[in-house]
């Protein structure tokens, strides 16, 4: 079970829980738990698998419902399914008040139309029924007695004083309504709304419908068998980002053979250093490189051989005229993966941005290692070097090699022995 996150101010709750909600790590999980119950459940999140969420999670069902909220918009979802979720985010007896006077409302409208221009086939009053009908189901499924009773009071007022305004807007002289009738229409509306709900509620069983605590409990079983998966497929890995520096103008001033065969061979040196400390390749995009590592020992040992290596790289395998220049970045944190071995299949974490991020301000010809990473070595940051740099809130270490290659000049490869 987790705290109850902290709701942001109302003031401008949805902006700034759009903007500061998502970091929060148990949000998204909470929101990844209401997922996979809604998977389960046909696409359906009701208010007792909103509880259930809640339930698991620790957090206020309030809170779940504007994060299931926020999360619609910034998905960009149909202006239906927002509707719906923007429903479906309202506390309930909210929504079952708002539903009774939409049926209010149109069922007015069908009264005052069947009205104005005849009803010969029946549509309006079939309409009409409809709704009433709609009403008494929409309170039979309240929560309480009480929502039910003021629900269906609701509908009957709002029907007689949506008639009274349509017609008046629209000049029907067959509709003539006295006020005193407003009370008639109201208390009728909320005898037959309670009415409704408590002959419901005594034949739930009958109709083969479950009890709301009994529901939510179920729910909260699934919800804690998905948690319990979760949390099996999650272990804590180690994320190696590596980039050439400079490499766009380099491929420019190169020809065209000598880059494919420089390159493909810089890849096949990454790939062989990084399998000798037990790592993987993870991902590459363009010339950057992502390798993952079960420890960060293995990582950094990994990251100071391809710096160290970089000068043999160049000097018998490069043939751009140019050195290949690294900036190497270190993080760990924890990933959610299907299986321990399927590492590629992580391809939205945290912990690869941050290494990333911290890749990007590494000095050139550097290893920089997160704080978080540098806490699983010997001697921690200390002993990787005495430089630091300090990413989106997270330092690192910086180690670099006695000896930098330069940015510019040529390395000539040795001649080839003859024969070759």
């Amino acid at each position: 079970m987790y705290n109850q996150p902290t709701l942001p101010q109302r003031a401008e709750t949805i902006e700034e829980f759009g903007t500061e909600g998502f970091q929060n790590d148990r949000v998204r999980e909470m929101l990844d738990l209401a997922d996979r119950l809604v998977e389960s459940h046909g696409g359906r999140l009701d208010d007792s698998a909103i509880s259930a969420v809640a339930e698991a999670t620790g957090a206020d069902p309030e809170y779940v419902r504007l994060a299931l909220s926020v999360r619609s918009k910034q998905r960009k979802e149909s202006i239906l399914a927002r509707l719906r979720t923007g429903y479906l985010a309202l506390d309930p007896s909210v929504r079952t008040n708002v539903a009774a006077g939409y049926l209010a409302a149109v069922c007015a409208l069908a009264a005052v139309l069947s009205a104005r221009y005849g009803d010969r086939q029946a549509l309006g009053g079939i309409f009409q029924l409809v709704c009433v009908l709609g009403a008494l189901y929409n309170a039979a499924i309240s929560r309480t007695d009480r929502v039910a009773l003021v629900s269906g009071g609701l509908f009957g007022a709002l029907y007689f004083i949506g008639q009274s305004l349509i017609a008046t807007i629209l000049s029907v002289e067959q509709i003539q309504l006295h006020a005193f009738v407003l009370i008639p229409y109201t208390a009728g509306g909320a005898l037959a709304a309670l009415a409704a709900y408590r002959l419901f509620n005594r034949h739930r069983a009958r109709l083969g419908l479950k009890d709301p605590i009994q529901e939510r409990q179920e729910l909260l079983q699934q919800l804690v068998q998905i948690q319990d998966k979760l949390k099996s497929a999650e272990q804590d890995m180690t994320f190696l980002s590596a980039d050439i520096v400079g490499s766009t103008r380099m491929k420019s001033l190169a020809d065209p053979l000598a880059v494919e065969f420089t390159f493909n061979e810089y890849h096949k040196f990454v790939e062989l250093v990084v399998r000798k400390h037990g790592g993987s390749v993870h991902s590459t995009a363009g010339d950057g490189v992502t390798c993952a590592f079960a420890h960060p020992s293995h990582a950094f040992s990994a990251g100071k051989h391809l710096q160290v290596g970089l000068t043999e790289l160049n000097q018998f395998r490069n043939r751009i005229g140019a050195p290949i220049a690294l900036r190497i970045g270190i993080h760990t944190g924890t990933v959610l993966t299907p299986s321990k071995d399927d590492v590629r299949s992580v391809n939205f974490s945290e912990v690869i941005d941050v290494a990333a991020h911290i890749q990007k301000s590494c000095p050139v010809g550097g290893v920089a290692v997160s704080e978080k990473a540098a806490a699983h070595l010997p001697g921690g940051m200390d002993a990787i070097g005495p430089d630091r740099v300090e990413v989106q809130t997270v330092r690192a270490a910086v180690w670099m090699p006695r000896v930098v290659l330069p940015l510019s000049g040529s390395a000539a490869p040795p001649p080839l022995p003859e024969g070759a």
